[in-house]
């Protein structure tokens, strides 16, 4: 198992890498906001592979394609660590920069490239869609 968490450590997760199903740099509008970049990279997973311990709270948003998302992130020091999608039941997204090991993440498509910010250019040499990918 490998692990990841929060800045401040109050929110820990270990993960089972080998059942990442994909791996995204989202350029939604809404990403941006939450990561204070320019995308959000996320790798996906079945629910059950990731084992959280800590209390997270969620912040729950409408998509613009009107998905049901909601943020977990930490109380204490504010890292958004996971998402999880109403219409996507068992899966959980889980933000890459809090992998304490995030070397064998690769992305390999960009979502959202239709509000790419132009400082921070959709990556092109990946496959890209404009809005939600069909994962």
């Amino acid at each position: 198992m490998a692990s990841g968490g929060c800045l401040c450590g109050d929110v820990t997760y270990e993960y089972e890498q080998e059942k990442s199903t994909a791996a995204l740099h989202c350029h939604c509008r809404d990403c941006q906001k939450v990561t204070g970049s320019g995308k959000a990279t996320i790798a996906l997973f079945p629910e059950d592979a990731v084992q959280i311990t800590g209390t997270f709270k969620q912040y729950g948003t409408l998509g613009s394609d009107g998905s049901h998302v909601n943020r977990g992130f930490c109380s204490r020091c504010g890292s958004q660590m996971f998402t999880h999608i109403d219409e996507m039941p068992g899966f959980i997204f889980v933000k890459a920069g809090t992998l304490n090991d995030s070397s064998w993440v690769t992305a390999s498509l960009n979502c959202w490239e239709s509000t790419a910010s132009p400082w921070s250019p959709a990556d092109s040499t990946l496959p890209g869609a404009e809005r939600n990918p069909n994962l």
